[in-house]
């Protein structure tokens, strides 16, 4: 297995030798979704992490904007006690070699503005390369979306996907591995993606269970909001059919009779039998 070092060093030559063929508009330099609204231009002035950017003027009041629906590796950024996530300085450079002092096109596909003040956008260079497929595709960030923003999240699965079976950046290491339902319960209050399989789906006055072990009150369980499951049902998705299927769920482990994941949306879950 290579080292972060390594990895960081491939990244990085990849990059300098014009190797990614994101960068030259191929691939993922998409035309925006339908349901993007257009957000304005901006010059990207500095680079906070591997998913947040400074502008060299603000808009609409704000000076940063957050890549929506991606997750990169976590920088401290002052906050004492944390501990920085393995290649988080490979995808700040990344992305400062993609974007920094760049024109960028901004769109929305939900919420604009996050609760610290930050634009929430999906970025696109003048080429038309899409910035957080970039991060994807280069295995430097995982697909983190929202229900208020859900815009182009199935684009951005198949990315990380193809990203993760070629074992790119991050899926290169085990602290971002793929986690069992059995093994979940070791990483509370972390954001983890979990694959097992769904052995008992419960709809309790509307709100639904789906059961990864036998003993609902210590394993691992999925559990969706009577106003998600109706969610899920206005789009063609029972998730009490899920029961006997093997899938992969993505979000926030909390513990509430054993580990837990609330779901939200629908793209959090996705069904693979």
């Amino acid at each position: 297995m290579m080292s972060q070092n390594q990895i960081f060093g491939k990244i990085t030559c990849a990059v300098l030798t014009g190797a990614l063929w994101l960068l030259a508009g191929q691939g993922v330099a998409q035309e925006l979704n339908q349901a993007l609204q257009p957000g304005g231009v901006a010059v990207i002035r500095g680079i906070v992490d591997g998913d947040t950017v400074t502008m060299q003027e603000a808009i609409s009041g704000a000076t940063q904007i957050r890549l929506v629906g991606i997750q990169a590796p976590k920088l401290p950024l002052g906050r004492r006690g944390f501990q920085k996530w393995p290649l988080a300085d490979a995808a700040k450079a990344f992305l400062s070699r993609l974007a920094g002092d760049r024109k960028v096109r901004l769109s929305h596909g939900g919420r604009r503005m996050d609760r610290h003040g930050r634009l929430l956008a999906h970025l696109n260079l003048e080429d038309g390369a899409w910035v957080q497929g970039a991060l994807l595709s280069a295995g430097l960030a995982r697909v983190y979306s929202f229900g208020d923003n859900r815009a182009r999240v199935a684009e951005m699965l198949a990315l990380e996907r193809e990203a993760r079976v070629a074992r790119r950046g991050i899926w290169a290491l085990d602290y971002y591995s793929i986690r069992n339902p059995e093994t979940s319960g070791s990483h509370i209050n972390t954001f983890q993606i979990v694959e097992g399989k769904v052995l008992d789906a419960a709809d309790v006055r509307g709100r639904v269970y789906l059961n990864f072990g036998l003993n609902w009150r210590t394993d691992f369980t999925l559990s969706l909001a009577p106003r998600v499951v109706r969610l899920f049902r206005r789009e063609g998705i029972d998730p009490v059919a899920m029961q006997g299927k093997r899938i992969r769920v993505r979000g926030w482990l909390k513990s509430f009779n054993g580990p837990m994941i609330k779901v939200t949306h629908p793209e959090q879950i996705e069904v693979l039998d």
